[in-house]
């Protein structure tokens, strides 16, 4: 009994252990057997004990351990692929997948184009046929690799090009059906005779990029070949012009279950409905030139089993095609040609292309597709439910994600690589939620005033962004301010400050708007000449400048000047300088522009000019004003005069007469001045019992000059002509004889003001502006 008691723990063996000990012990003990056995025996029966046991326990050991292996490999064994064979059936090749039981549903599987080749997941499915890699070399098949995974067995079928394939159950065999034409294949047994009744899903299109799409497999059902009367028909076929110019062909099919095949032939889009007949209303030609689309015709005729549908497009287009449920929209859009980019048109959508066939599938299934295709993180709301049918063939993918959302009335918010998709109405619902609990938190938030130190604009400029009455105090107009509802504001004129009392958030917004507009604006000199020049002055400067920089442009002016000769040591320029008007033009304005290197060369003129008594510069004065600031230049005289009260007695009163400029600058973003100018020249007139009259001359205009460059106005001039005689009396009298006697002199004397200005943009040392 000792060595059954100390036998005794958790481990198996040690279990078994024991109880053999004590069955052996008991026998022993045994009453009819204890008399029979010596001392002896039972010394040799305890020595060989020991041994006994240890050979017992590694035999229960290796006995549990191929059981429990035997029953994890029939687990695995359940079903498991037996053998892969292969057959060529006219153009299509037929695999053949054995497996040992039949399947309760079509793998899922999807193809890739470079490399060409054909992938299908069998989950809960082992590998018995002993192979990895199976050669086929039949076809368009190279070969078969089966890769035996945890859960499942993926079966990928190495092609020489990209082709379609169709899937069907037969027993306990998938067959898969490869069309060598390239076309759309047609689910086939292992015979190679059509299916009529089984579980088919949509042929399979591979995506014309790069990317691999996971196709949705479900059952579809397929009518007979050769029965015409079981064959579904189309419905109807209707055009619509889009928002944006697009042609849009939408067929009602007969159920969702049709097969479309949507491809590009020449310079047409070629429409085949499989195995469909089509009703004698629908055989037709449709000319929809006069929509405005690029489609001009669509013609619809049966083409053997199949419905053939023919679009002719016009000019440059692009097509898409896509189906939810038993709808198929075909939409031809138009590409607006852009000489000055490699790639033509403009389109909404950037995304890659793709191609989708899925019937009756969950719309979070189709969600997952497009985010494994586009690697964003979408996440799905819990009430997004429902199914629906789609084909698509190229079109990007956000356009696909566009298309799946307002089928089924969702919308989505992006946030980097993440996007949320839910019901419209549950999103508009929240970010509701979100503004209310926003606008209740501002009402909360506690309040803070803080003072604004305005440098250079003044403080009144801020009435109407804050609502400020003009007596300084908050109340005004709430609808047009910046401050919330519980903030307030106060100015201080004497010291240029602003007082603002609101929400952290609030005092966030208006710091930023003042640091953007308490800003010192830019400053213009402008450098003005008054000229006062004869009729030779006028016309040497516009002869020297017309001649001396004939290569440049007019920007405006009147008559222009050929000089006879050129001006020593002057070289081609970029402005063109029409003179001043000639005589019998009186009373026009000439207007003339010069860039930056010409107005030192008008400068030099000027003064040589002056010194040779042809002319004379009256006035120059500089003057230097705030951008959008108008600077004002007056110089003359008053007149007085006497004027009558209503008492009867006189006063004595003034009016100017005087030269006026009035310059407004404005300083554009790329350094140019645009100037506002008006000048006005008044002079004396005739004296007139009630007082004196006023000649006055006024210009108005605006003109954009480069920085530094110099405008001239000209034709205020004033033209005065005196005929003198002397003669003998009597003698200078008699006809023809009399011109011996007399001195005949005629003078004829024009005096023109021509005004200069050269705006110069101030450089700020400390802005740097």
């Amino acid at each position: 009994m000792s060595g059954a008691k100390g036998a005794v723990n958790t481990d198996t063996g040690a279990v078994i252990k024991t109880r053999l000990s004590i069955v052996l012990f008991s026998v022993v003990s045994a009453p009819g057997l204890k008399g029979m056995i010596n001392e002896g025996a039972m010394n040799a029966l305890s020595g060989g004990l020991s041994l006994i046991r240890h050979k017992v326990i590694v035999i229960f050991i290796a006995t549990l351990m191929l059981l429990l292996g035997f029953g994890r490999l029939a687990l695995a064994e359940e079903n498991a692929i037996t053998a892969i064979s292969a057959n060529h059936q006219g153009t299509n090749t037929i695999v053949t997948v054995h497996l040992k039981n039949p399947l309760t549903k079509l793998p899922a599987g999807f193809a890739i184009v470079k490399p060409a080749r054909i992938a299908l997941d069998f989950p809960g499915i082992g590998n018995a046929t002993g192979k990895t890699v199976q050669d086929v070399s039949l076809g368009d098949v190279r070969n078969v690799i089966v890769a035996q995974n945890d859960d499942r067995v993926r079966l990928v079928i190495n092609l020489t090009r990209s082709l379609n394939y169709a899937l069907v159950m037969e027993g306990n065999a998938v067959v898969v059906t490869i069309d060598g034409t390239g076309g759309v294949a047609t689910a086939v047994n292992a015979s190679g005779m059509p299916v009529v009744s089984a579980d088919v899903p949509p042929p399979v299109l591979p995506s014309s990029i790069d990317r691999t799409v996971p196709p949705v497999i479900t059952s579809a059902t397929y009518p007979a070949a050769g029965i015409d009367n079981s064959k579904p028909a189309l419905r109807d076929i209707d055009f619509r012009r889009g928002s944006q110019g697009e042609g849009r062909i939408v067929i009602d099919l007969p159920s969702k279950q049709v097969v479309v095949n949507v491809r590009q032939q020449g310079q047409s889009v070629v429409v085949d409905f499989l195995k469909t007949s089509l009703p004698a209303t629908l055989r037709r030609k449709l000319d929809v030139g006069d929509f405005g689309t690029p489609v001009r015709t669509i013609t619809t005729m049966p083409e053997g089993e199949n419905v053939r549908m023919v679009i002719e497009p016009k000019g440059l287009w692009e097509h898409s095609a896509y189906q939810t449920d038993s709808q198929l929209v075909i939409e031809v859009k138009p590409i607006k040609e852009q000489p000055n980019k490699l790639g033509q048109g403009v389109q909404n959508y950037r995304g890659d292309k793709l191609s989708l066939s899925f019937q009756n599938i969950e719309v979070r299934a189709v969600l997952q597709v497009i985010a494994d295709f586009t690697g964003l993180n979408i996440i799905t709301s819990d009430t997004v439910s429902g199914n629906l049918t789609l084909r698509l063939k190229d079109v990007p993918w956000d356009q696909a994600l566009d298309i799946v959302m307002q089928s089924k009335g969702l919308a989505m918010r992006k946030n980097g690589s993440v996007v949320w998709i839910a019901p419209r109405d549950e999103l508009l619902t929240k970010e509701k939620l979100e503004l209310e609990q926003r606008a209740q938190i501002a009402d909360l938030e506690p309040l803070r005033t803080e003072s604004f130190q305005l440098n250079y604009q003044k403080a009144e400029a801020f009435k109407k962004v804050f609502g400020i009455n003009d007596d300084g105090s908050s109340g005004g107009d709430k609808k047009n301010s910046i401050l919330s509802k519980r903030g307030s504001a106060v100015i201080d004129p004497r010291t240029n400050q602003l007082f603002i009392t609101d929400t952290p958030t609030v005092l966030e917004n208006i710091r930023t708007l003042v640091t953007k507009i308490d800003i010192a604006s830019r400053q213009v000199l402008i450098e003005a000449r008054m000229v006062e020049a004869n009729d030779g002055f006028s016309r040497n400067l516009g002869a020297k400048l017309g001649f001396g920089f004939s290569s440049a442009n007019v920007a405006a002016g009147g008559n222009q000047i050929a000089a006879p000769a050129g001006v020593p040591g002057l070289g081609s320029s970029a402005v063109n300088l029409p003179a001043n008007p000639q005589v019998g033009t009186a009373g026009s304005v000439a207007l003339t522009l010069f860039n930056a290197a010409a107005s030192k060369f008008i400068s030099l003129e000027l003064s040589a000019l002056e010194a040779e008594g042809e002319g004379k510069i009256i006035s120059s004065p500089r003057v230097v004003t705030a951008d959008q600031q108008k600077a004002l230049i007056e110089q003359g005289t008053e007149i007085p005069y006497q004027s009558a009260t209503s008492s009867g007695a006189t006063s004595v009163e003034f009016k100017k007469a005087n030269l006026k400029l009035e310059v407004t600058p404005q300083i554009t973003p790329d350094g140019n001045v645009i100037l506002t100018v008006d000048v006005t020249n008044d002079s004396v007139g005739q004296v007139v019992p009630g007082g004196v009259s006023i000649n006055t001359k006024h210009v108005q205009t605006q003109v954009q000059v480069e920085n530094g460059g110099t405008v001239v106005i000209g034709g205020i001039y004033t033209q005065t002509i005196s005929n003198s005689v002397n003669k003998v009396p009597l003698l200078g009298d008699i006809p023809v004889l009399g011109y011996l006697f007399k001195q005949t002199a005629i003078v004829n004397k024009r005096t023109e003001l021509l005004i200069f200005l050269t705006p110069k943009v101030v450089i700020d040392r400390i802005t740097g502006h």
